[in-house]
């Protein structure tokens, strides 16, 4: 019997537009909690009428149209600050920091090693351990 945790079949989405309202409910009429900005990824937990409801890194759950999220890969920085490097390892040079709650896109990975890209068009390597 092939048994698989909920963590491991949890669909993961991503923010496909530059800034994307976070509402109460799966509609227009809800009311706006937040925003997620592009390539911000998060776990789907319910589907309704063309609307996703969530969940992201810090626990938090909302929904937004389905249409406006991608399969794109992409991660967010869990940790207070966190290096980002020129290359996958820390022998290569930091290109710039980041801090909590920025998202990337996934370019690919090497062992623990990230390979990244931010919206602005930053690019560089982070550890796997730093992002969600």
């Amino acid at each position: 019997m092939l048994m698989i945790s909920a963590a491991a079949a949890a669909e993961r989405l991503t923010v496909e537009r530059p800034t994307l309202n976070v509402r109460s409910g799966p509609g227009t009429q809800y009311s706006v909690l937040w925003q997620a900005e592009a390539n911000y990824p998060v776990e789907v937990l319910e589907k309704k009428d063309g609307w996703v409801r969530f969940r992201d890194f810090e626990g938090y759950e909302g929904w937004v149209s389905g249409r406006l999220l991608g399969r794109t890969p992409s991660v967010v920085v869990k940790n207070p600050r966190a290096n980002v490097r020129s290359g996958p390892g820390t022998g290569h040079s930091i290109v710039f920091t980041v801090e909590k709650g920025v998202p990337f896109r996934v370019l690919g990975r090497q062992g623990d090693w990230i390979q990244i890209r931010h919206a602005d068009g930053d690019e560089g390597w982070i550890h796997g351990n730093l992002v969600w």
